[in-house]
């Protein structure tokens, strides 16, 4: 065989590979609608856990505010008071030093005195150091609190500052979420569940008292959306909800997944009953445990408050409001 003909051979196989291979390639490029619901989930799941970070900091950030606010208010009076003891102490210097000299001691020496020598240089020397205590006293207390205080603006800064990357990384991942909402749009012809109807949860459980009332609550908000940092009532995220489950009931809970666990009484899982809250791995998710294994929660981006199976993930704890 000649070398043109052998070189027309190759050509024509190579043509035929890159045909074949063409099509496989293009498919590839575009995500199965499974692969899609699997990205969102996953960016959603990310998306929440930054998004009840940045709750738990915002708590942080005005419980420290508060603190810093009641300190600031003790430091005032402090200043004052030690101000007016190094006045009391300086006119007391004052006037030693007008009044001082052979006046002073013939004053200490005069036998027509009532008291003693010595009963008049222990009230002297009694005198001075209660005052030198109080002195000390007040400027401990003052430095203790301006040391507080300056350790708090310190933590205030820090996390402001961290707010604001969570603030950032929740715009990136908002943007990667856009682009799949997009996708999604494209798979399934729209990028968010449907507005679902409450009683698609079915009649919410006979329970007596506070639990009762956060139990209804929570059956009321089922169909309405997923909002980050929300709580209601037009839509929630999942520490929104369950804050606004039990603020129903006249309980206050912090808004944070995190928080809500430290805010809650740990108990196990045959302790369970309806009102409770389950807590999920990495304490980046909450819901409201409604009986019989069922928990209602805001699940993530894109997803409406439903009722469903409590093991949605791996569980950390349960805790009793």
């Amino acid at each position: 065989m000649s070398s043109l003909r052998m070189l027309l051979r190759s050509l024509a196989v190579a043509g035929l590979s890159a045909a074949l291979l063409a099509p496989a390639q293009v498919a590839r490029a575009e995500p199965t609608p499974a692969e899609l619901t699997k990205q969102i989930e996953k960016s959603s799941t990310e998306l929440e856990r930054i998004v009840e970070s940045y709750n738990k900091l915002n708590e942080d950030i005005k419980a420290n505010k508060a603190t810093a606010a009641k300190l600031e208010a003790r430091i005032g009076p402090l200043q004052e008071q030690a101000e007016r003891s190094r006045a009391d102490v300086g006119v007391l210097a004052a006037t030693a030093y007008k009044t001082g000299g052979m006046r002073t001691a013939a004053a200490l020496l005069d036998p027509g005195g009532q008291a003693t020598l010595p009963e008049r240089l222990g009230t002297l020397d009694q005198l001075t150091r209660q005052r030198q205590r109080t002195i000390n006293s007040f400027t401990a207390d003052q430095q203790r609190l301006i040391d507080q205080k300056t350790a708090l603006d310190v933590t205030l800064a820090r996390e402001a500052a961290q707010a604001k990357q969570l603030k950032s990384a929740k715009t990136r991942i908002e943007a990667d979420l856009s682009d799949l909402y997009e996708m999604r749009r494209k798979a399934y012809g729209r990028a968010n569940e449907a507005p679902g109807n409450p009683s698609s949860a079915g009649k919410p459980p006979a329970v007596s008292g506070d639990a009762g009332v956060a139990v209804r609550y929570a059956y009321g908000a089922v169909g309405k959306p997923y909002g980050y940092a929300q709580d209601g009532p037009g839509s929630y995220d999942c520490s929104g909800l369950t804050l606004a489950a039990w603020r129903a009931a006249g309980k206050s809970l912090p808004h944070s997944a995190a928080r809500q666990w430290h805010a809650t009484t740990r108990i196990s899982r045959s302790e369970l009953q309806p009102g409770d809250l389950v807590f999920y791995s990495g304490l980046g998710h909450v819901a409201l445990y409604v009986g019989n294994g069922q928990i209602i929660d805001a699940p993530s981006a894109g997803r409406n408050v439903s009722k469903r199976g409590m093991n949605i993930m791996s569980i950390a704890g349960y805790g009793r409001v």
